[in-house]
């Protein structure tokens, strides 16, 4: 769902006929970097050195391409020189002029450009007539607007073949990067997979495809012995003794909750959320879910199979929120979060239908013990303590909490991302004064031993080395809260790996099932209506109606048929859906039934949302202030 650690890439390729390149003649296997630049910007004069040095050991083969991004307010006369070195690509000098604005230090004004051009032999009556030519002004704007849709925020920013290359500057650093062995090609191929909108959703209906096939083929019982085997800790009849499968479910799924609760959290402090109307809707949109199918299961099966009623209640979030991101944009980041919100309380909601139809489930000792967890998270919460392992410590014996009380283990990641600490955001000055230090005695202690002569002494054996990593670690930390570092750790974990073993553990249920029993139709269309007709019915007229009324907000970034879609979309069904089957029916005829109809359910209510997205518009993206298509 969340968009951090996604690369990003240029918007417009790099193209000969209009952007200014440099080297890259070699036949086969170019390399290209890309700068966004300011010419009296200090950093990019630092840089310019090492790309001079990539130059010298990569030679033909890197291409270096340079982009205006003048930064007028902190550097006042940035635009003059960009146009400056415009008005000498006219006169086929750019590359000349590039280098001598970098090689000359500060300040540079117009009298200085002009001591320059004309240093470089250059006509000058034209030179200083091109400096006053529009066209060449709105061309380096042109460049600079361009730079801010590409999320170019100061300078420099690098682009390595057209991706942000987010790396450190150093040389050897960036030569890795461009020249990529086979550790850095594997690493920047499989970022280049992430990157992609559609990546997460693929895998998980990959994932989920193959236990379908698998579940239903002749090898069908390695299948169901492999997610059936179970691993424990101590006997295997003891307290911690689960199948593979409920590991996934409710172990490796407190990942997943954690990561939703996070975006969650953030969005109820300043996003979409923040708002009581639109943190209201989601809620109400649970509570639709599950009355409308409810009512209509109950309407087909008054008798004997009324016990099914509770199947259609939950969700499958994460199959859900896979398909929402096969649609890219037309899926907005405002519904994305309604629905993962909506997920939450669905999940709420299905737990109370278990604590109270089925309380034998329960046991409320253990819930005091993780009562007891979390209010141990809330007081490391409010003694401001920022280590993350006494709150992991508490999620763990929430976790084991819950699930020897006979709830879901996974609802401890929500707990979790609720309590870990937000801090709140440093001033920049004190951080900038401390890494600039830091690095600042790092660049004193190198020009000393290249003084010194002595070529046993390096750098990292000095006391200096320790000192300033050590400084420079603890700024970088300090832009982080507690909450962020793991939320960033812990994502590219919970959507490649997490998410698709819970699929393939999941969703290989068997297609064999006895229809001829006297109400299993009954039992199986009450299911598959429920989850594919009555509970989007029921999310999206409760929330239409809560709306109306203005007791609840709808995302304001999305279209009507594409918020449809969205509540098509979350009649998909979740393991929750089965388990609830297994406590209906207690392995009796209509079982196998309500199962299938669980999965011809959910694939139909998949089929529907992604009909309605299909049909539903491209939204518009504001980007600075501009209104452009995505």
């Amino acid at each position: 769902m969340s968009a951090q650690g996604r690369e990003q890439r240029l918007l417009r390729a790099i193209d000969s006929r209009r952007d200014h390149i440099r080297g890259g003649g070699a036949g086969g296997g170019r390399l290209t970097i890309l700068i966004y630049g300011d010419f009296l910007c200090p950093y990019c004069r630092r840089l310019w050195h090492v790309l001079d040095r990539l130059r010298g050991a990569l030679g033909e083969r890197m291409a270096y391409v340079f982009r205006h991004f003048p930064n007028e307010r902190a550097h006042p006369g940035a635009e003059l020189l960009s146009i400056g070195a415009e008005a000498a690509a006219r006169q086929g000098r750019y590359w000349e002029m590039h280098d001598s604005l970098y090689s000359r230090e500060p300040p540079i004004d117009e009298s200085a450009l002009v001591a320059i051009a004309a240093s470089l032999g250059l006509d000058m009556e034209r030179f200083t007539r091109d400096l006053r030519d529009s066209g060449l002004r709105r061309r380096v704007e042109e460049d600079l607007a361009e730079g801010r849709r590409n999320g170019v925020t100061g300078t420099p920013t690098i682009f390595i073949d057209g991706v942000r290359y987010d790396g450190a500057w150093d040389f050897y650093s960036m030569l890795e990067a461009l020249e990529q062995p086979v550790g850095a090609r594997v690493h920047r191929t499989a970022r280049a997979f992430a990157n992609l909108p559609t990546s997460a959703g693929l895998v998980l209906l990959l994932a989920a495809a193959a236990a379908v096939l698998w579940a239903n083929s002749p090898f069908a019982s390695i299948y169901r012995h492999l997610v059936g085997t179970r691993l424990g800790l101590g006997p295997m009849d003891g307290l911690l003794s689960l199948s593979i499968a409920n590991w996934c479910a409710e172990g490796l799924l407190a990942v997943f909750y954690l990561i939703l609760g996070l975006e969650i959290r953030r969005e109820m402090t300043s996003g979409s959320l923040a708002n009581w109307r639109a943190a209201t809707a989601p809620v109400l949109a649970s509570l639709g879910a599950i009355t409308a199918p409810a009512l209509l299961y109950l309407s087909l099966n008054p008798g004997p199979t009324s016990a099914g009623w509770s199947i259609p209640a939950d969700t499958g979030i994460a199959f859900t929120l896979a398909v929402l991101a096969l649609f890219g944009n037309r899926a907005s980041a405002g519904l994305k979060v309604f629905v993962a919100t909506y997920a939450v309380a669905d999940d709420i909601l299905s737990i109370l239908i278990l604590a109270l139809f089925y309380p034998h489930t329960l046991d409320p000792r253990w819930l005091l013990a993780g009562a007891a967890a979390i209010f141990a998270m809330a007081v490391f919460n409010r003694w401001r303590i920022y280590a993350v392992w006494p709150y992991v410590t508490a999620t763990v014996g929430l976790w084991l909490s819950l699930h020897l009380a006979g709830v879901s283990g996974a609802l401890s990641g929500i707990a979790l991302a609720a309590f870990l600490p937000l801090r709140p955001a440093p001033k920049a000055s004190p951080l900038l004064a401390q890494a600039a230090t830091a690095l600042a005695e790092l660049e004193h202690a190198e020009h000393e031993l290249k003084a010194a002569g002595d070529p046993q002494r390096r750098l990292q054996q000095e006391p200096v080395w320790d000192w300033a990593s050590r400084n420079l670690w603890a700024a970088a930390e300090r832009l982080l809260s507690p909450a962020e570092r793991v939320e960033r750790a812990v994502e590219p974990w919970s959507t490649y790996l997490v998410l698709p073993l819970f699929a393939f553990t999941a969703a290989g249920v068997s297609l064999n099932a006895d229809l001829s029993a006297p109400r299993a139709p009954m039992v199986f269309a009450g299911i598959v209506l429920g989850f594919a007709v009555a509970k989007p019915i029921g999310w999206i007229l409760t929330t239409w109606i809560a709306a109306k009324v203005r007791i609840a907000a709808l995302p304001a970034d999305t279209s009507g048929l594409a918020f449809i879609g969205a509540g098509m979309l979350c009649g998909i069904g979740d393991p929750l859906s089965l388990f609830m089957a297994d406590q209906a029916f207690q392995n009796g005829a209509y079982l196998a039934v309500a199962k299938i109809g669980v999965l011809a359910g959910s694939v139909l209510a998949a089929v529907f949302g992604a009909i309605a997205f299909s049909l539903s518009p491209q939204p518009l993206t504001v980007i600075q202030g501009e209104r452009a298509a995505p």
